[in-house]
């Protein structure tokens, strides 16, 4: 344990941060973590001058670093951090990108509204972060500049009474047949893991897994979801290993 300890800033629910909060864990770093609520501007513009998140701050080099795969290269690279390249490198796998982009629209629809409705998750504790959420996060099938707008007249964006409206009419919405659907898919997904440990055959732990799995712990919010055993498994191996809590007692 360092006598300054590292700081991460992230939001819960994202799964940039996740990757460097689960590297962190495998690695054993001790570290602190600052939950930024979701509309807090000013601390993440002081560090790196923008919100963004995560961000990395090592305070006895007065150094801060922005970028999660860069912030994991470096802890992992840093020997005042344990053994280096414990990570092994991203295998380059498609099958596995593609399967990601195949869900993306399904998991936006169901992911987003119950990171906002859950009430729980530190970036979300008060109503000004939950709308500054709904405010930039478009819910399928709205697409970005529809939602958000480009800041001039002739394309404001969407009304913030219609974006609220939308988001609660998608958790009043019957989620049965898109859960179904994600049951199936998360099947397909399980057929690719090579075993409840690691994602990738030959590698061991590496960044396919701090990418794959920081993405399927948004899943774990949604509730009614059937996981094939492998899968199951690979989740809760991986939040021990990472010390990095699921959100099944949280899900909706």
């Amino acid at each position: 344990v360092r006598e300054q300890l590292p700081i991460v800033y992230v939001y819960d629910h994202c799964p940039f941060c996740v990757r460097v909060r689960l590297a962190l864990g495998v690695k054993n770093v001790k570290h602190l973590i600052h939950f930024l609520a979701n509309d807090d501007v000013d601390t993440p513009t002081a560090l790196v001058g923008k919100k963004i998140a995560p961000i990395f701050e090592l305070p006895e080099d007065k150094f801060v670093m922005g970028e999660s795969l860069d912030i994991i290269a470096k802890i992992d690279s840093d020997e005042r951090f344990g053994p280096t390249n414990q990570i092994a490198p991203a295998s380059g796998r498609k099958d596995i990108k593609a399967w990601q982009k195949s869900v993306q629209t399904l998991l936006r629809t169901l992911q987003r509204p119950r990171y906002v409705a859950t009430g729980l998750l530190p970036e979300f504790q008060q109503l000004d972060g939950r709308h500054a959420f709904i405010k930039n996060h478009q819910l399928p099938p709205y697409e970005k500049p529809e939602w958000k707008g480009d800041g001039t007249p002739e394309n404001p964006g969407m009304d913030m009474d219609l974006k609220l409206k939308l988001y609660g009419e998608a958790m009043a919405t019957d989620p049965t047949p898109l859960i179904e659907d994600l049951n199936a898919r998360l099947v397909e997904l399980d057929d690719m893991l090579y075993s409840e440990h690691y994602c990738s055959e030959g590698c061991g732990f590496s960044l396919d897994d701090v990418d794959l799995w920081a993405r399927l712990r948004s899943i774990t919010i949604i509730g009614g979801v059937v996981w094939p055993t492998k899968l199951r498994s690979y989740m809760d191996n991986l939040s021990a290993l990472g010390d990095v809590p699921l959100y099944d007692e949280m899900a909706l």
